[in-house]
């Protein structure tokens, strides 16, 4: 089906807005859990104090750009909805006043320019691999380069970037396993460049577990980036592409990477007021996280024993654990490998400061949230860490080759399981 896109789709989200603004109560549960709340100390960079902001602007009593630094400052990990009594839809609030407000927005030159390179280069991943390798060439430059791309070269590995995996369009479940169902999977776009194991062990994982994976071929984006700033029309033909692209004739949509996964969660949002809105809520519900897929199963393919008892270090990416409510699965699918101990990181639920592009766009506090995490991890001197989304890996990687310490190994959950499968995890 053709769906369309009217100009009119921008005031659909007048409404989810509306409601967010009225249920707050401003009682500043929030605060604390607001990990800028927390690094800047000020009432308008928390969760009811930007709610206050974005409200005086939609109400034409404070103006955009006064509002702009504030909301900006905004990681959108939606630690607040979860410490909200008052069941405040934030993440209807701060992504749709984006997206209002962009148009209004005035930028400088060199912020344009920066906004249209990650635009066109990191939701298509030939494209962001490219420009990764050229920016790894220019990273001793980093100095005499623009302040606002300085960020970007930081966050790129040394080593160089493994080779993109061009994958069939459906891999069938391992021989003589009981058959489990045939489940999609969305392969992101970073992850692609920065790290297709992850995929790689996703497809292991699921076959070996009874599952036929199809893998569609005119898949994209998911949209997230380009919503999370504002970027609506980008981000509504990123997520139609993706209706018409994975087929509903599967058990579920599978997501490996958290900003994906609550991506494509806000589909019925990004899409409201569309042609596409009935079916961006299918899609949303039918959507989950490789985890939860998992633990699902009656019984997990069996598991070899390691040969040493492992410590490892869960992290909760933002948007797996507050977008989407999944906190429990990846550890338990964890725990089911015989000799694993799960060790707590102290302040767990605080954002490690990647959340999309901000650690490109807000620097200092994407740094210092990334540091408060990765020292808090070496307190615990685990064997591994392990977490759900790619940039929280490069983040937690980042700030910790930064900081001196010992070599730490990071992993994806799904990776640290198919290690274990094939016997060399913690090896």
């Amino acid at each position: 089906m053709q769906h369309t896109i009217k100009p009119e789709s921008q005031g659909a989200l007048t409404a989810p807005m509306a409601e967010a603004v009225t249920k707050c109560v401003h009682c500043g549960f929030c605060l604390p859990a607001c990990p800028t709340y927390q690094e800047l100390g000020s009432e308008s960079d928390s969760p009811r104090g930007r709610i206050v902001i974005m409200k005086e602007v939609l109400e034409g009593t404070l103006t955009v750009a006064d509002a702009a630094p504030h909301v900006d400052a905004c990681l959108g990990c939606l630690a607040c909805e979860p410490a909200c009594p008052s069941g405040v839809p934030y993440r209807d609030l701060i992504s749709a006043y984006r997206a209002k407000t962009n148009p209004e927005r005035k930028r400088s030159l060199t912020e344009k320019l920066k906004r249209t390179v990650i635009s066109n280069t990191i939701p298509y991943p030939s494209r962001f691999q490219t420009g990764a390798r050229l920016g790894r060439l220019a990273k001793p430059l980093a100095g005499v380069m623009p302040k606002a791309f300085q960020p970007m070269l930081g966050l790129l590995p040394d080593e160089p970037l493994p080779p993109m995996v061009v994958y069939p369009p459906q891999v069938s479940a391992d021989a003589g396993v009981e058959p489990q169902g045939r489940v999609a999977l969305l392969l992101g776009c970073a992850q692609q460049a920065l790290d297709p194991d992850i995929n790689d062990a996703t497809i292991e994982v699921l076959t070996r577990n009874g599952f036929e994976v199809v893998i569609p071929e005119t898949q994209g984006c998911c949209g997230a980036l380009s919503w999370h700033v504002g970027e609506l029309e980008d981000a509504q033909k990123f997520a139609i592409n993706n209706l018409g692209a994975f087929p509903a004739e599967v058990d579920a949509v599978i997501t490996n990477a958290a900003g994906c996964g609550s991506g494509i969660h806000e589909y019925p949002l990004i899409l409201k007021g569309t042609t596409a809105e009935p079916a961006a809520q299918a899609m949303a519900e039918r959507t989950c996280d490789i985890s939860v897929q998992l633990m699902r199963l009656e019984k997990l393919a069996p598991i070899p024993a390691l040969d040493r008892p492992l410590r490892i270090a869960y992290h909760d990416a933002c948007h797996l654990a507050n977008a989407q409510g999944v906190r429990q699965p990846p550890r338990d699918l964890l725990r089911a490998i015989p000799g694993v101990e799960i060790v707590e990181i102290p302040d767990g639920g605080t954002c490690c400061g990647s959340a999309g592009t901000y650690n490109i766009d807000q620097p200092e506090i994407a740094a210092a949230l990334g540091q408060k995490k990765a020292n808090l991890v070496r307190e615990l001197a685990p064997d591994l860490i392990v977490s759900g989304n790619i940039g929280c890996l490069t983040q937690l990687r980042t700030h910790l080759s930064q900081d001196g310490g010992p070599n730490l190994p990071v992993r994806h959950t799904v990776q640290a399981l198919r290690d274990a499968y094939i016997g060399v995890l913690g090896k």
